[in-house]
């Protein structure tokens, strides 16, 4: 089958991208690069020995989603294509609402025109808030503490009030916890431009020499070392999801949520030893004032997931650790060089 992903040049996006590619799909990205990079397509073709179609777009533009919709005819939409910086949608949230909303609707716009019902929805437990008790499972009362956030839970919205109108429409919402690692081969991985907004990338960074330290954004937490806790999940496992929330897309109509993650919280500093532990680097560190919209524990509960998707993390944190430091090590300057 012919996929389309939005988004298809970014981290999560490629390393998806790359997972259908080997399990036999054709894959068409939509990405306008904002955020990413043309060489990331290029090393996923290498890895796969797969060529895949490339449309350089804007979400922002309907009559252009329009007219790729028409020729590729996709069997589903992968939609990763959004901004997804928590701190940042803080002082820029008219970019985060038009960005992420409007992009979303012109999709689905597209999709209507054309007679295309089946998407994959790129989701976050920020649409979870603070959370009342930990797992979080997916009947959890709904809220957010960020912009970002806001746009995650508006567009869920959206996905339900569509799948109540038509039957024709089959929605699988998937809610990320922390995605982290990268593809064994160390050719493909995360690239965040500027400074990261994500713990892990920030690490690696610091790891070899591109920042001086790591900001730990709040010491004083309810947690057993003071510093926030949450769920990380390596990439792989990530894509792995969606292949099997694409499968159900297939077989049913309506709208599934899940989570996606390990179900395990790790702290801020149990992540920075073990990365001190896989890259033999000293990680300096301190700790400065808790970031707004920041929640002190927040891991998932993924047991739905794998019941009705077949579906559960396979990696700990110390696979997906050595599987970023590989990316990082070898690609410094991340895509760049």
């Amino acid at each position: 089958m012919r996929i389309l992903v939005t988004g298809g040049a970014g981290y999560i996006g490629s390393h998806t991208a790359l997972a259908l590619l080997n399990s036999g799909h054709d894959v068409t990205v939509l990405d306008n690069f904002s955020n990413s990079v043309p060489e990331a397509i290029c090393r996923v073709s290498e890895l796969a020995g797969r060529r895949l179609q490339v449309i350089e777009a804007d979400l922002g533009d309907p009559q252009t989603i329009k007219r790729a919709l028409a020729r590729t005819r996709p069997a589903a939409v992968i939609h990763f294509a959004g901004l997804k910086s928590v701190g940042e949608s803080h002082s820029q949230p008219l970019r985060y609402f038009s960005n992420n909303l409007s992009g979303t609707l012109n999709l689905l716009n597209a999709m209507q025109e054309t007679d295309l019902g089946r998407l994959i929805f790129s989701s976050s437990a920020t649409v979870y808030g603070v959370p009342d008790e930990v797992p979080v499972k997916e009947d959890h009362s709904l809220s957010t503490t960020n912009p970002y956030g806001r746009t995650k839970l508006v567009g869920e919205q959206l996905l339900a009030d569509l799948a109540a109108s038509d039957v024709r429409w089959s929605f699988a919402v998937l809610r990320y916890f922390n995605p982290v690692g990268s593809h064994p081969s160390g050719r493909i991985g995360e690239d965040p431009r500027g400074t990261p907004s994500n713990l892990v990338p920030y690490v690696g960074r610091v790891a070899v020499g591109r920042e001086p330290l790591v900001n730990i954004f709040g010491g004083d937490y309810p947690t057993p070392d003071g510093t926030g806790v949450r769920d990380y999940i390596h990439v792989e496992d990530l894509a792995a999801g969606h292949l099997a929330a694409l499968e159900w897309v297939l077989q049913h109509s309506g709208i599934g949520v899940w989570n996606l993650g390990t179900g395990q919280g790790h702290s801020v500093l149990e992540v920075i030893r073990m990365y001190e532990q896989v890259s033999g680097q000293r990680i300096p560190r301190r700790i400065v004032a808790r970031r707004q919209g920041d929640v002190s524990s927040s891991y998932a509960d993924p047991a739905k997931a794998e019941r009705e998707l077949g579906w559960t993390a396979r990696q700990g944190l110390r696979e997906m650790i050595e599987d970023h430091w590989r990316w990082q090590s070898r690609n410094p300057m991340g895509y760049g060089g």
